[in-house]
């Protein structure tokens, strides 16, 4: 884990309130796996709580991340300018396991979208197969499809039906064909029907709320679905966020 004071690059909206944040600095260079976060300080004083970031993609020391504003702390983020700077702790978590099978089949909803989008591009580089299932409440929604695209099959639900599949991603898994393992972000009402509708190898990734990021607060623990060496829960931050399918309760 490193502390560096990231500097923005630039801010793009990509939907209504989806942004996408360029951020540069040394640190960026240890941000190899796909699937870890990192965790940023957004105010002088207030918020107190860092907020954590999906790291969406890294290209030499140049960190990709898309956020969601929809409290105090992300509507902070979204005022920060070119120039200005970000207290960064990261990489933190333990993030996606790149596995040896054929074809992977990577799942995502809203904001478990972008940290799906670096895997993707390292299974592309590994040889991999990749298929990919967007899934949005409506077409005005949709961002990133066009960059995942680079990396293989996209196919894109939509809850109103205004676009791609109607209804929602566990509805186009069979349309994806065939597959050895599958990756999953999203909310957990999507995570479950994933884990129900599968019955290959894969792995989830959980957005828990995190206060410390290093798994000293306790604000992310989540309960296993058998204990291990009397262990009944795990830390999303420390533990995870990436845990293999059916590890814990969601």
């Amino acid at each position: 884990m490193n502390k560096e004071n990231l500097t923005v690059l630039s801010q793009e909206k990509l939907t209504s309130k989806i942004f996408k944040m360029k951020l540069k600095g040394a640190s960026v260079k240890t941000m190899l796996t796909p699937g870890q976060f990192v965790h940023l300080k957004v105010g002088e004083r207030h918020p107190v709580l860092r907020r954590p970031i999906s790291i969406c993609s890294v290209e030499a020391d140049i960190l990709t991340i898309v956020y969601r504003v929809e409290g105090q702390g992300t509507k902070l983020l979204n005022q920060k300018a070119a120039g200005e700077t970000v207290d960064t702790l990261g990489p933190l978590g333990q993030g996606f396991p790149l596995t040896e099978e054929s074809t992977a089949l990577l799942i995502g909803g809203g904001v478990g979208i972008p940290p799906l989008l670096y895997l993707a591009e390292q299974l592309y580089r590994r040889g991999t197969k990749v298929k990919v299932i967007l899934g949005y409440r409506k077409k005005e929604e949709i961002f990133l499809e066009e960059e995942f695209q680079k990396y293989g099959e996209v196919i894109v639900t939509t809850e109103d039906g205004s676009k791609g599949v109607k209804g929602f991603v566990t509805d186009a898994i069979a349309e994806a064909g065939a597959y050895d393992v599958f990756y999953t972000c999203g909310p957990k009402p999507m995570l479950r029907a994933v884990e129900t509708a599968s019955s290959k190898k894969g792995y989830i990734s959980l957005e828990e709320r995190m206060g410390c990021g290093v798994g000293a607060c306790l604000a992310c623990v989540c309960d296993k679905q058998k204990p291990f060496e009397g262990k009944a829960y795990v830390k999303a931050c420390r533990d995870g966020p990436v845990f293999e399918a059916g590890e814990v309760i969601v």
